[in-house]
Order: structure tokens, then C-alpha cells, then sequence
């Protein structure tokens, strides 16, 4: 018997497909209420994330609700710090905490080497089973944070608006930096390199905070690590597709598109057949209904898939949104995104 391999992970390819595929991103979470009642027994973000068993079922609640395209690991870009010897906390509405935050030669030279079949034992029975779960209906995203987000967050020790403290650093002691840099990146391509053998079939970078940076720092402290570990990873596994999504990636699109990935995950902040002109012809892209569309009417919902599809028509398009969705979304309207993504070929 004939494997069929599925629809994500063959536009993902490159391949030319019936429709395009559709999931969302961050569609396992708190707008859907089964999501809100499993957080009120386990109220722990890291006890969520971290617990196979919680890790799998919360993965697979939008696949039981809405059977997306793709099926993404319930995880957080921040989880394999503890095994480079970061220790982190995640607060509900408030977000990760890094105490201490990492701001000393000292503290950068004694970071561990990533062994994520000892520290992340978890992430791969979760990938295991949604493979074995799926089969090949939905296609099992993986996704890592980049250099530069998890530097910002190690180095911040939680979120930011302005990122003072790491562009001190950037600026003052780049060195420092580049060292911290260089470690994630290793890190961080052997944690894709672990997801890959345990089922991921499809791997998705965020590097959230780069936007933040002009482009002449982008080039600098982003760019080259998103390099570095595309090409540990393609080393190894030259078939297996890589995502790149930036958050107010609107200034760097063509940048991205020299990193090595496969497909460019557009925000919001760009038109889809602008985004498309900007970059090389041979890169997928994802994308970039924006999230709060999902507050609208199944019409305007309609109307604005409708016009995303079309724009990206004669590239490999993956349909998304152009960031996570948003808390408090009906999930109706989420179904609604799905069922419209998965029918937009009557609707053109």
C-alpha cells in the first residue's frame, strides 16, 4: 500500500496542491473551552506543557474540533531552556520570567550543551504519538524559538516593550551577545534535529522579537543565527520543510527570505500579493489573515480568506493567520475559518 502523504506537508514541499493546507497558529488554546476547562484542573503552564500525556491531549483538541491541515506540539518557545541550565517561569497573563536574568560572561560560559533526549524526553513521546495519532490526515508541526527571541527573553528576563536591556548589551558588549547567539543556535538546531526523528514533519521558527530590530541589526544579531541553524538542520534533513515567522516582519521580508527556510510566515502588516512580490519565487508562504478578523462576521471572514487565497495563487501557500489567534475569539468563528479555508476552492 501507497503511503499517502498529507496535504500540508506536500505544499510545504513545494508541491502543487488541490487547495491550499490550513491550520492556525496557536489553535490549541484558551478561546477554545475544552482548552479552559483542562487549565482548570491543571493550572500550571509548565505542568500543561511539559506532562506528555497533557502535552498530547491539548495538542489534539483542535484536531478532535476543527481537523486542521496541521497539527502543532503544545509546547513554549521557552522550553528547552532548563536544559541548557535556564531555569523559567510562565505566569498566567503575565508571562515568562527568567531569574536571573543571563547578563554575565559568567553566566553565558557556563551554559550547557542541549541533550534533548535527557532534558526534553517529553517533547518526544508527544510527537510520537501525534504522528501515530493523525496518521496521514493532518500533517505534525514542530517549532523551536529563535537566537534572538530567546536571547531577548533570557537576557530581559520576561517580556519587553522597548528591549533596553538586550540592545545594551548588543550595543555595548556585542561580543557577549554573539557568544549567547551562537549557543542558542546550536542549541536550538539540535532541539529541531530531535523533534524531526520524534515525527515532526514540518518545523516552524519564531523569532517574535526580531521585528523589533532595524534592518542593519536584523543582518547582525538575527539573520545569521536563523542561518546557523537552518543550516545545521538541512545538513541532516534537507527535506524537511522550515517556517520562518516574525512578528512586524514587515521591513524584513526580503532579508528572511535569504535565510535558508522554505516558507516565510507573513503578519498581518502585509499585503499577501505585496509580500509575494517581495520575495524569491521559490519560497512558500504562509498566511496572514489577521487575528482579529476572527472577532467579525462569517462573512467578512469569508471575504478576507477569499482575498488572501487569491493574492498567494501560483506559490505554495499555506493558509494561517498572521499571529496566534487571540484569546476570547468565538470558537465558532475559528470553525468557521476552518471550513471556509477548506472549501475556498468553490468560493473563487
Amino acid at each position: 500500500m501507497i503511503e499517502t502523504i498529507p496535504l500540508l506537508l506536500r505544499a510545504a514541499q513545494g508541491e502543487q496542491v488541490e487547495r491550499p493546507p490550513v491550520w492556525m497558529m496557536r489553535q490549541a488554546g484558551r478561546y477554545m473551552k475544552v482548552y479552559r476547562d483542562l487549565r482548570d484542573r491543571y493550572p500550571g503552564f509548565r505542568e500543561r506543557s511539559e506532562n506528555a500525556d497533557l502535552s498530547y491531549e491539548i495538542s489534539m483538541q483542535p484536531f478532535h474540533a476543527f481537523q486542521p491541515d496541521g497539527v502543532i506540539l503544545f509546547s513554549d518557545i521557552l522550553t528547552p531552556l532548563p536544559g541548557i541550565g535556564v531555569e523559567f517561569d510562565i505566569i498566567e497573563s503575565k508571562g515568562p520570567v527568567i531569574e536571573p536574568a543571563i547578563r554575565t560572561s559568567s553566566q553565558i560560559n557556563a551554559l550547557q550543551t542541549l541533550n534533548p533526549e535527557i532534558t526534553l524526553p517529553y517533547i518526544g513521546e508527544v510527537l510520537r504519538r501525534l504522528r501515530q495519532s493523525v496518521g496521514n490526515q493532518s500533517t505534525v508541526l514542530g517549532f523551536v524559538g529563535a537566537p534572538w527571541t530567546l536571547a531577548a527573553y533570557m537576557v530581559e528576563g520576561k517580556s519587553s516593550k522597548n528591549y533596553a536591556i538586550i540592545k545594551a548589551m548588543a550595543f555595548k558588549e556585542p561580543k557577549l551577545l554573539h557568544q549567547l547567539l551562537e549557543h542558542l543556535a546550536d542549541s536550538i538546531a539540535t532541539y529541531i534535529g530531535y523533534q524531526i526523528d520524534n515525527g515532526a514533519q514540518v518545523v516552524q521558527l519564531f523569532d517574535s522579537w526580531a521585528g523589533q530590530l532595524s534592518p542593519i541589526d536584523y543582518d547582525m544579531f538575527a539573520a545569521p543565527y536563523q542561518k546557523r541553524v537552518v543550516n545545521q538542520v538541512k545538513v541532516k534533513y534537507p527535506n524537511t520543510p522550515l517556517i520562518l515567522y516574525i512578528s512586524g516582519s514587515a521591513g524584513l521580508l526580503e532579508r528572511m527570505s535569504k535565510t535558508g527556510v522554505d516558507i516565510i510566515s507573513l503578519d498581518w502588516t502585509v499585503d499577501m500579493a505585496e509580500g509575494c512580490q517581495r520575495l524569491d519565487k521559490g519560497l512558500g508562504v504562509q498566511g496572514n489573515v489577521d487575528p482579529g478578523l476572527l472577532f467579525g462576521s462569517p462573512e467578512i471572514i469569508r471575504s478576507r480568506i477569499v482575498d488572501t487565497v487569491k493574492k498567494a495563487k501560483g506559490r505554495s501557500h499555506i493558509l494561517n493567520l498572521g499571529h496566534g489567534i487571540l484569546p476570547g475569539t468565538p470558537e465558532d468563528n475559528a470553525r468557521v475559518f476552518f471550513e471556509i479555508g477548506k472549501n475556498v476552492n468553490e468560493l473563487i
